[in-house]
């Protein structure tokens, strides 16, 4: 069921008044609700991933007990390392069988053996990796003691499984998702009302801003070989556009439908365009993965402790991994080497800790220092774009190729006026909210204000979206 749907337009309202006005007089009862909407919710996909959802729940669920009743450190590692295998063996066959085997096939032929490899055609479920994450970050916690095992299988199912994150995060923590499943919650008109302004900002980045930029990039992408050279530059400048749009337009909407039931979800995206270096826009793109890295992968392989290389070891390790994270394909691991080699210098010149705060922070107009950085900054990053949107490797450098010709210099004939215009509009909202959580956040203290600008969005939505069955880009992740 997709969040851009009359499917979920008509799902949402009745869980929400059977959430407040049947099941509100006991907050088990809301979470019983909850898990079942979610089941229904991930079977809609694909009926048959249901069974490995609920395995994936169970076995992180009992492991999480034994963990904790284990008498010994040398049975509770047995239970975190047999969970960990588990999990990570379910997320490797289906998302990585197949780039394995061909690879290998592959280098077996450099060395002059003809290999006829059987290839499944595996399907990949909707959400694995998002909800894998839950899990492992679970019995990784029981583990260390930092929160006691779950006994009711209820509260610890929905923390998993619970459906405005479950099949594109954001990454939650379990010390963060279950205290607030595990008390009672009482409906908050404000916060509800906040919640229907993030939704509508998420439907207005999805469905103007990605559905609008994606038949242009796909047409672009598709035929780089025949496009000029200025038209290979709007066409990765609005793949960055479309993924951002798309995928925090995702987690807004996520976040917005969970205010809705009276939970605060992870923040996952920060105005990452708006950043004045690499490291700040990691700092503020998809903020619950690479969170969740840092704190599962990078602090303990040493972190920042250790000297200078095994700094730029950790780095590359968590870029490379990050980019296998979202997909079996070699252009998202060059595509993780170009983000750890951009953030190499600021590393090394220990400048990577710097621009912690909001950009122009107290003005309206940043400096022309913080414009050149945010632009250089914005550059880099599309260019590592054009890897994670090419189907192969030498798709991505042909159209880098293309990019470099006399045609540079040409009126790129892919220009529209209009989404450009949107874009701006996108823009302009985000940078005067830039300090808020989303860019619909409005800090106009008129109702009357904060009604014309909700209202101009919702026109917007109505009146420029793609009401196509346009899947969100993270699904296949």
């Amino acid at each position: 069921m997709l969040f851009n749907s009359i499917a979920f337009l008509l799902f949402l309202p009745v869980i929400f008044i059977l959430y407040w006005c049947v099941c509100n007089k006991n907050y088990k009862f809301q979470n019983m609700l909850l898990l079942a909407a979610s089941f229904y919710f991930y079977g809609c996909w694909d009926w048959r991933f249901l069974f490995l959802l609920v395995f994936s729940i169970l076995l992180d669920y009992f492991s999480g007990i034994q963990i904790e009743n284990s008498k010994t450190k040398k049975q509770a590692t047995f239970w975190l390392v047999l969970s960990i295998t588990i999990n990570l063996g379910f997320l490797g066959f289906f998302k990585y069988y197949n780039f394995f085997i061909e690879n290998f096939a592959e280098l077996l032929k450099t060395f002059g053996f003809g290999v006829n490899m059987w290839i499944l055609k595996v399907i990949l479920p909707v959400g694995i990796s998002f909800y894998t994450f839950h899990g492992l970050s679970y019995v990784i916690d029981v583990y260390k003691k930092r929160i006691p095992a779950e006994r009711n299988y209820v509260d610890y199912a929905v923390f998993v499984s619970y459906f405005p994150l479950l099949v594109a995060g954001p990454i939650e923590r379990a010390t963060h998702l279950l205290p607030q499943i595990q008390r009672k919650r009482s409906f908050d008109y404000e916060k509800a009302k906040d919640g229907v302004a993030q939704i509508l900002w998420g439907f207005f980045k999805k469905m103007v801003i990605a559905d609008n930029c994606a038949p242009i990039v796909n047409e672009i992408f598709n035929n780089y070989h025949t496009e000029s050279a200025s038209n290979l530059v709007v066409g990765a400048i609005l793949f960055a556009f479309q993924i951002y749009g798309d995928f925090s337009g995702y987690s807004d909407i996520a976040l917005g439908t969970s205010r809705l039931f009276g939970i605060e979800l992870l923040k996952n995206f920060s105005y990452p365009y708006f950043s004045r270096d690499i490291a700040e826009f990691w700092r503020r793109w998809h903020i619950s993965l690479s969170s969740w890295f840092r704190d599962y992968l990078y602090i303990p392989l040493g972190g920042s402790k250790g000297g200078l290389w095994m700094k730029i070891r950790n780095t590359f390790i968590i870029f490379l991994v990050s980019g296998f994270w979202h997909g079996a394909n070699w252009t998202f691991i060059i595509w993780g080497g170009l983000n750890a080699l951009f953030f190499l210098p600021l590393l090394i010149a220990e400048k990577n800790r710097h621009n912690l705060e909001v950009v122009a922070m107290g003005k309206i107009i940043p400096s022309f220092r913080e414009v050149f950085n945010i632009l250089m900054t914005f550059a880099l990053t599309c260019f590592a774009w054009i890897f994670f949107r090419a189907a192969s490797v030498s798709d991505a450098i042909g159209y880098i190729k293309g990019i470099f010709s006399q045609s540079l210099f040409s009126f790129p004939t892919s220009f529209n006026p209009v989404l450009f215009g949107l874009i701006l509009f996108m823009l302009g909202m985000e940078w005067a909210n830039r300090t808020q959580d989303y860019g619909l956040k409005i800090q106009e203290k008129k109702p009357i204000m904060k009604a014309v600008i909700y209202i101009v969005v919702a026109y917007l939505v109505l009146n420029y979206a793609n009401f196509g069955s346009n899947e969100f880009i993270y699904f296949q992740f």
